[in-house]
């Protein structure tokens, strides 16, 4: 396993390495979810990248980018015992170097649901992984469906800019309660962790009445909405039931549609969500079952 720090030194590698070459983006402090991206594209590639890098332009200026949870060593080791190849981990000013200021701005459907709520992440998140897969050059790019409109932006850029990607969703992994795995999870105490299971029972209700035939979206927002509001410890950002590809709310449902909420728990937001459509998977409890439900051969 090789850790890279510079943009020179990686491309330098990146001619030495066959096709096809994964790559993982994170931002670091890995949890199983991350471990389940990387054992996916172990699966499917010869070469391995991770890139760890706390990306500043994705935070908002009320955001948690200074207290962002960080520990390199405890990563390294766990991509070691993953046998991913090359770990790259750039500098803020290797990435934003002075005078930097081209931006990929992307309209539709950055404009609902996380770019609402948080004005200017996905121009943060769009010119972050364009810069990565143009560094990298890799065949595929693996993305959890946690980050569910993040991967919706993401396979739309590439798209639109003709970007010689392949985008591969991994379903979420989830805690044996239910609660999507975060980095975020660290900043719970213990009765705020137990409170933060409320947005997978919601999502659990979304789906079990979309299963017994309701098509109504408004019905299972607020069905949603009421649960939540039950638990004290919960304050609701959005709810929201949208069309799976372009995040349109949505009065009926008769198409694949995205349940997806943000909710803060104390002071920690999290979010998470469901695809209400035939046998979308909703997430595992260990990164190991997201294997074997993509790859049953194995």
């Amino acid at each position: 396993m090789q850790v890279v720090k510079t943009i020179a030194e990686i491309r330098k590698l990146r001619h030495r390495l066959s096709d096809p070459v994964g790559l993982v983006p994170t931002m670091g402090y890995l949890h199983q979810g991350h471990l389940a991206l990387v054992k996916i594209a172990r699966a499917e590639n010869p070469t391995v990248v991770v890139s760890i890098f706390v990306n500043p332009t994705q935070f908002g200026p009320n955001e948690d980018l200074r207290t962002y949870p960080r520990d390199l060593n405890r990563d390294l080791k766990l991509l070691q015992g993953e046998k991913a190849d090359i770990i790259f981990v750039p500098s803020d000013e290797e990435m934003y170097p002075p005078g930097f200021s081209s931006w990929v701005d992307m309209e539709k459907v950055t404009r609902c649901l996380e770019g609402a709520s948080r004005p200017g992440h996905f121009r943060g998140v769009a010119t972050i992984c364009t810069k990565l897969f143009n560094i990298v050059q890799p065949t595929r790019a693996y993305f959890g469906q946690k980050d569910a409109q993040q991967a919706v932006v993401i396979k739309r850029m590439v798209a639109d800019l003709n970007m010689m990607v392949e985008i591969v969703v991994v379903p979420t992994v989830r805690e044996s309660d239910g609660l999507a795995l975060s980095s975020r999870n660290i900043y719970l105490n213990s009765e705020e962790r137990q409170a933060a299971t409320v947005l997978f029972k919601a999502l659990t209700l979304a789906k079990q009445l979309w299963q017994e035939g309701e098509k109504d979206a408004d019905k299972i927002r607020q069905a949603m909405t009421s649960l939540i509001q039950k638990e004290p410890l919960a304050q609701i950002d959005y709810v929201s039931v949208a069309d799976a590809t372009t995040l349109e709310e949505l009065n009926v449902i008769d198409q694949p549609a995205l349940a997806s909420l943000a909710v803060r728990i104390g002071k920690t937001r999290l979010i998470d969500n469901v695809v209400l459509e035939k046998d979308a998977p909703f997430g595992c409890s260990i990164a190991g079952e997201v294997f074997r439900k993509l790859h049953p051969e194995s």
